[in-house]
């Protein structure tokens, strides 16, 4: 049981759309991850995410509508609803996930992760 310093894990990355694991609690990971840009369209059949913006501002564009996820705020997108993260500018996230979850659903592209690392 120790505490971690979220600032000194962000300090690590230098990649984007790259999630690293910092935590795992009952079956989920607690990832953090920098992002710019616009990922994949992409769906999650059987998991819920939890997307909290630790730095910046994010869109999550979805089929009939966008949403702006500003500094301190959060977005939770339900299993099976198609999303898009999109970034103008960089932005610091912390993500709530299954363990087992695929990165980019049953989209493969080159930003999809076949194995999450833990830093």
């Amino acid at each position: 049981m120790e505490s971690i310093n979220i600032n000194t894990k962000l300090d690590l990355i230098t990649d984007l759309w790259k999630p690293r694991v910092i935590a795992e609690l009952n079956g989920q990971h607690v990832k953090i991850s920098k992002v710019k840009g616009e990922f994949v369209w992409h769906d999650h059949k059987e998991e819920d995410e939890l997307f909290y913006i630790l730095k910046g501002k994010m869109i999550m564009e979805f089929r009939d509508k966008k949403v702006d996820v500003n500094e301190g705020e959060m977005i939770l997108v339900p299993k099976g609803v198609e999303h898009r993260p999109i970034a103008k500018n960089e932005v610091w996230m912390m993500l709530f996930e299954p363990k087992h979850i695929k990165h980019t659903g049953d989209v493969e592209s080159e930003l999809t992760i076949k194995e999450y690392k833990t830093i």
